[in-house]
């Protein structure tokens, strides 16, 4: 599984990140997490409110700090 986080680097898209990690160690998945800060990428997702987080190339979720739980969920 592939997971990205998308964001400019604020608080909230840090606070996501966080809690995408945790969210994959609870589950006990074999997930990689990675950070797009690009403006240009983002935008390519047709996300226009950050936090962003997209699994597999899926947006699963715009604008919101998901908590581990609720992240657990969509996968």
């Amino acid at each position: 599984m592939h997971i990205k986080v998308l964001g400019t680097g604020c608080k909230k898209c840090t606070t996501l990140k966080a809690n995408v990690e945790e969210a994959i160690k609870n589950a006990g998945i074999d997930a990689t997490v990675e950070k797009v800060e690009d403006v240009q990428s983002i935008i390519g997702y047709g996300v226009m409110s950050t936090p962003a987080l997209v699994i597999d190339e899926k947006v699963v979720s715009k604008g919101k700090v998901l908590k581990a739980k609720d992240i657990e969920k969509l996968f």
